[in-house]
This record gives structure tokens, C-alpha cells and sequence, in this order.
């Protein structure tokens, strides 16, 4: 289950609806976009969308289904940071982010098989991960952590260089990382 603390986190930054024109996600609720809330099953206008469905999107989409839920068994700080960004960006570009660090921090397939970046936390993802913690505890995951982070800050930079009208975004995409949403 995912922790309450990091859905109100969220939910701080990802306040009511918006309809910004600038946003390739559209007509958003609560940060949840019109499609994701459509692939849930949700029907009425985005406007009337509640808090509480947002909250079941969130823990099914954006923590369960990607198996965030399984990283923070691991490690809860990577995960709560791979669900922010998998709620900016998708969860399979979060899991990415992961695969890659992992991937060039393994020395060239010393700990463990290198792992497909495929943005899926499948069996393998999920045993590298947890090879490549019992190898470097505490200090290795904080090193795999900020790994991700900086491919994250990376990715919301070349949005905004990609499409201009998306620098508007970029200061609150990387407070965001900054700030993290667990304490």
C-alpha cells in the first residue's frame, strides 16, 4: 500500500483541475490527465472528478501497477521518487531512469545481468535491484537515488528546450524534484 504521506505530497503539488493549453497531458484533475482518468474508468467531466478517485488512480496507476510498491520493500525514498516522477512523466519513463543507472552502475555485468531498459519493474529489474542494494547498502542506494534525479532534472530540461512554451513549467519541475515527497 502506498504511504498516505507521499498522495498528499503529491496532491499539494497537483492541486484541482487545469486546462493549460501549454500541457501535453490536456484537461487534467488532480494531476490526473482526461486519458489516464478515461483508462480508469472514470466517465464524467474532468471538472467533477473527486479527490478520492484521484487518490484510487494514484495507488493503482501510479504505485501498484508499475510495482513501486515492490522497489519500496527495497528501498522507499527511490520509490516515492520513481511515483513523482512516473506522475509527471509516466511510470514507464521513471523505471527507465532506474534501469539505466542500474545498468551503468552494475560495472559491466559484474553484480548481475544487465537489465533491458524497457520501463518495466519486472522479476529482473527487481533482482537487480535488490543485488545491487545487498552489494552497496545504504550508500549505494542514496548513489542510485540521485542517479535518478539527475536524469530526471535532465529529461524536464530537454522538454523545455524540445518545445519553449514548456519553460514556464521548468522552475516548479525541479523545485519538485528538489523537494522530493518524502521527508
Amino acid at each position: 500500500m502506498i504511504p498516505d504521506d507521499l498522495i498528499v505530497k503529491v496532491l499539494a503539488t497537483e492541486k484541482g483541475y487545469v486546462n493549460d493549453p501549454a500541457d501535453a497531458g490536456g484537461e487534467t484533475n488532480f494531476g490526473i490527465t482526461i486519458a489516464v482518468a478515461r483508462a480508469f474508468g472514470y466517465t464524467g467531466p474532468m471538472k467533477s472528478m473527486t479527490r478520492d478517485t484521484a487518490i484510487a488512480i494514484y495507488r493503482a496507476r501510479y504505485w501498484t501497477q508499475p510495482h513501486f510498491d515492490q522497489i519500496a520493500a527495497v528501498d522507499l525514498p527511490l520509490a516515492s521518487n520513481l511515483f513523482d516522477g512516473g506522475v509527471n512523466m509516466g511510470p514507464a519513463t521513471a523505471v527507465a531512469w532506474m534501469q539505466r543507472a542500474l545498468n551503468v552502475l552494475n560495472a559491466q555485468g559484474a553484480s548481475f545481468p544487465d537489465i533491458v531498459v524497457d520501463g518495466g519493474a519486472g522479476a529482473m529489474t527487481l533482482a537487480a535491484l535488490r543485488m545491487y542494494k545487498t552489494q552497496r547498502g545504504a550508500p549505494g542506494m542514496a548513489v542510485l537515488l540521485e542517479m535518478v534525479r539527475a536524469l530526471r532534472r535532465v529529461a524536464y530540461i530537454q522538454i523545455a528546450e524540445n518545445k519553449p512554451i514548456n519553460e514556464k513549467f521548468e522552475y516548479g519541475w525541479q523545485q519538485r524534484v528538489s523537494q522530493g515527497v518524502t521527508s
